[in-house]
């Protein structure tokens, strides 16, 4: 199903009615500014929409409307006699409606109007914002993703006050703008009087009008002389129907002609992270007004690029459309993982403000924060991971990562620091980040190299990479490993094969051995000196997506850690030690920042790779991309490095907002999510969609046996020798045919959330091309859909990425777009 817009259009102002609770005059309300909007617009049309209604339905709230409103056009989705919640009123009746269903019937109506000229229109909703709708959604989670502008009716009753201002905070809370609100006066409870005071505090217009006179046998001729009464009052404490419309009129002006100018005004006074500004115009920056589950809210201007729509077949251009669904094909550089707006990380980060806002944390503890590191720990599953230090951002979490490491193998080794660069292995194109510690950990490239301070201190392997080409797995080996050259490719029917641990002991495993010790004995040889192991496991991320032969980082790791005397230079330095838990040869350094918990599918991208790292860095999908924190987590033996009498011996690394209370009990709201998700079966479909292997397995069941054990050369790696079920959100068919668009694709991979294009480029791949910027443009336009998809590329290389809780039938329809702009349509 599509997504929704927001309904914004210049010449049509949509808002959305919402009370404090049920009986609070949302009705009356709606009459008083139509009648208002009528008096201040005549020509313009009226429209009042009821998406569910209970109770009679010849007392329902269009007849009052139709009665009252004078001209106004009036139309009502779901009518349930029975006066209850709607919730319970579809239940009596076995109807099944889906918030999906509900918003699309709203949309569409917003949208069909809106095609009707110039107009004004209110959405009542029922019963408040905490009240449930047909399918026992709140409402304020229902109605969200159409984020239209609300009159907040506020409860006059006793009790009034606090219905109210929470109601006004749920709303709040979740992103809705409340434009004006209503309130009824009651000369006894004197609700109004609080009102008047506390949103005119903030800046939010009241407009109170008396009671409506009670039932009798005139009811027509009393309301109509009610509603006359009120257009010529003139209150001397807020605003006159009248100008209240007046105020919702240029409200809807003024945001229209903020979007309209955002691109021009932030060209005059931002500063755009990787971007070369000489190049940047208005056109190519993308204002988004607002975000929810997959999806932002984009503006685009009618002028530049009129909105073409397809209804009953015939093409439509609605140049007065302002707002467009628009995919976060980039899952906002990684991090989105539960949905912007997520209802439950929102909540969870007003609880952690309203319960510490921030607290310091050296030598302090706080109870959210002692909890993630305690989940982290366990969701980890790793037997040499004790310790979790906080920091801000993946850069920062490997910054200290790497502090960690190269402490730790000087302690033990005995290396006078000041004396001799102490240097890391790592993987050609690998990314660690951007403060100068992280870009050191990374070789020379577009990134760094052109930085007055940058040194690449380490040696990186070329590694081999897979990709999915015609419909087969290929792993391509580079030409630097010995023995490669004239067979530098090897094929496998499926991407489990090519995780298989079997091929531990293949000719292939026994080919990376050779190459990478003979490579680390002529460095040690050289005089260099290492320190880590430092990787990004399973997937090269902003290096350029690229999806590494798992059995070479095994076989690394392996080979690394049996090489104590090599890089010690001592003979038997570590044969007391307890391999299992304990770093040998050098700490390996995890960069999970990307991959790890659940990007790729699995908890952890190493136990993909069956490795249990002794350093382990996580960001990213940490707090389901609502606020920055990152963990670095450490084994013992790492951690007991930094312990001495000195100070200047400890870890002197820290932020002001380390730990921050908020962050950490989203974060533990996000894991708990997260793992919810992998035990609930959330992604089974996935799964069984990508279950057959070359051998004829046909479900994950089958794919998970025992295999052999790790390197005999190397120490023990994983506990766990079991096959983990390797699949893709993105359907292995729609992926193998994306292989086959050999004129365009030179290859494919997909894995978890992530799906990654390479392109053919005939003068050269790499960071530095601009041959995906078309495909990125077609994506954008949408062709003939009333959404589209926001990407990012890397060089040559069109990646996208999906949530963890994107619905299946969705996922379809994006890959329907991405083939129909890689087709050119």
């Amino acid at each position: 199903m599509s997504p929704v817009g927001s309904g914004l259009w210049r010449h049509f102002r949509a808002y959305q009615v919402f009370g404090a609770n049920t009986d609070a005059g949302k009705t009356i309300f709606s009459t008083i500014v139509s009648r208002a909007v009528r008096r201040i617009s005549p020509a313009d049309k009226l429209w009042y929409l009821k998406p569910v209604s209970t109770g009679a339905s010849d007392d329902a709230d269009v007849l009052h409307l139709n009665r009252y409103g004078q001209g106004i056009t009036t139309q009502n989705l779901y009518q349930f006699d029975d006066p209850v919640s709607p919730h319970l009123a579809a239940q009596s009746l076995k109807r099944t409606i889906p918030d999906t269903t509900l918003l699309q019937g709203v949309s569409t109506k917003i949208q069909e109007n809106a095609r009707n000229g110039a107009g004004f229109m209110l959405v009542e909703t029922a019963g408040g914002p905490n009240s449930p709708g047909p399918s026992g959604s709140l409402q304020a989670d229902l109605y969200r993703p159409l984020r239209m502008p609300l009159i907040f009716v506020a409860d006059w009753h006793l009790g009034g006050i606090s219905t109210s201002i929470s109601a006004y905070e749920s709303l709040k809370m979740r992103g809705y703008d409340i434009e004006g609100v209503t309130v009824l006066r009651d000369s006894y409870y004197r609700n109004f009087e609080y009102f008047q005071q506390y949103f005119g505090d903030r800046n939010i217009p009241v407009l109170t009008a008396p009671h409506p006179p009670e039932r009798g046998s005139d009811d027509v001729q009393n309301m109509q002389e009610y509603y006359q009464n009120i257009e010529h009052e003139k209150p001397q404490h807020s605003f006159s129907s009248k100008g209240f419309a007046q105020h919702l009129i240029q409200t809807h002006e003024g945001r229209i002609d903020y979007l309209d100018t955002m691109a021009e005004r932030g060209l005059e006074c931002i500063w755009w992270p990787f971007t070369q500004h000489q190049h940047l115009t208005q056109q190519t920056i993308t204002p988004i007004d607002s975000a929810y589950g997959d999806y932002f809210q984009t503006y685009r201007s009618p002028k530049r690029s009129p909105v073409v729509t397809k209804v009953d077949s015939q093409e439509l251009t609605s140049e007065n459309t302002m707002l467009v669904p628009t995919l976060d094909g980039s899952a906002s550089w990684w991090t989105q993982g539960l949905g912007h707006a997520n209802p439950d990380l929102t909540l969870a980060a007003a609880y952690g403000a309203g319960r510490y806002g921030h607290v310091m944390f050296a030598e302090a503890i706080n109870e959210p924060a002692l909890s993630l590191a305690q989940r982290m720990l366990s969701v980890l599953d790793n037997p040499r991971l004790e310790r979790v230090f906080y920091s801000d951002n993946g850069s920062t979490a490997m910054e200290v990562a790497v502090k960690m490491a190269l402490k730790a193998a000087c302690v033990r080794y005995g290396w006078d620091t000041p004396k001799q660069e102490i240097e890391v292995l790592g993987l050609m194109g690998s990314y660690h980040g951007d403060t100068m510690g992280a870009m050191d950990l990374s070789e020379p490239s577009t990134y760094n190299e052109k930085i007055p301070w940058y040194k690449g201190r380490g040696y990186w392997f070329e590694c081999p990479s897979v990709k999915l080409r015609q419909g087969k797995w290929v792993i391509d080996v580079p030409a630097a490993v010995e023995g490669a050259q004239g067979n530098n490719q090897a094929t496998f029917a499926s991407l489990q094969d090519v995780f298989a641990k079997e091929r531990d002991t293949s000719e292939t495993a026994q080919l990376y051995e050779l190459h990478i010790r003979s490579t680390i004995k002529l460095l040690t040889e050289q005089g260099r000196r290492f320190g880590a192991l430092v990787m990004e496991p399973v997937v090269l991320g902003a290096g350029g997506m690229q999806l590494v032969d798992p059995l070479f980082q095994r076989v690394l790791t392996n080979v690394v850690r049996d090489s104590a005397s090599v890089f010690s230079g001592q003979q038997g330095h570590e044969s007391a030690r307890d391999a299992d838990v304990d770093w040998t040869g050098l700490p390996i350094v995890a960069d999970e920042v990307f991959t790890g918990l659940y990007r790729l599918g699995h908890h952890s991208s190493c136990s993909m790779l069956h490795i249990d790292p002794d350093i382990s860095a996580h960001a990213k999908l940490l707090t389901g991309g609502l606020l920055p924190l990152s963990t670095t987590l450490a084994s013992r033996s790492i951690f007991e490095a930094f312990l001495a009498d000195n100070k200047a011996d400890a870890l002197l690394h820290g932020h002001s907002y380390t730990a921050h209370a908020v962050g950490c009990e989203v974060a533990n709201t996000s894991i708990k999510t997260l793992t919810a998700l992998d035990k609930g079966g959330k992604w089974d479909d996935y799964k069984r969609n990508w279950a057959a292997t070359a051998s004829g397995a046909s479900s994950i069941i089958e794919t998970v046996k025992e295999v052999a054990s790790s390197l005999s050369t190397g120490a023990n790696t994983t506990n766990s020798t079991e096959a983990a079920p390797i699949w893709s959100v993105w359907s292995k068919d729609f992926v193998h045919s994306l292989s086959h668009a050999t004129e365009r694709v030179d290859s494919v991979w997909a894995l978890g959330s992530v799906l990654a294009i390479s392109l053919r480029d005939p003068k050269g791949a790499g960071y530095t091309s601009n041959v995906a910027r078309g495909l990125q443009q077609r994506l954008l336009h949408g062709g003939l859909r009333e959404w589209n998809i926001h990407s990012r590329v890397l060089g040559n290389v069109l990646y996208l990425m999906t949530s963890q809780t994107s619905a299946v039938e969705d996922v379809r329809e994006w890959e329907k777009l991405v083939t129909e702009a890689l087709n050119g349509q």
